[in-house]
């Protein structure tokens, strides 16, 4: 996975290149989010052992369990920035003229 770019904020800032920047920066952390779920996703295919080319055999229950509650927390995470997120976009479109319903 590679580094993402950030692009450079420009000495003129106007009230539509500040939207524009906040919403590349609400893409930005929407994809860091969706690596972030891939990852828990491999975590837990690897642990019940069908993660494709890991080899090794399946984990313990009790390993399940405490992997499956560590990807639960993470999940709900997920779920709290999404919903920051929402609101954040919601604000950008309104002050873009949009109706701030994406």
């Amino acid at each position: 996975m590679s580094l993402p770019t950030i692009p450079t904020i420009p000495e003129n800032l106007t009230q539509e290149s500040a939207v524009n920047q906040l919403l590349v920066s609400i893409a930005m952390e929407e994809l860091a989010l969706g690596h972030i779920l891939n990852a828990e996703g491999e975590k837990l295919q690897y642990a019940l052992g069908t993660l494709a080319g890991a080899g090794g055999a399946a984990s313990s229950i009790t390993d399940v369990l405490l992997i499956n509650e560590s990807v639960a927390d993470m999940l709900s995470a997920v779920a709290v920035q999404e919903a920051q997120l929402m609101c954040k976009l919601s604000i950008a479109l309104r002050s873009r003229g949009g109706s701030g319903r994406p």
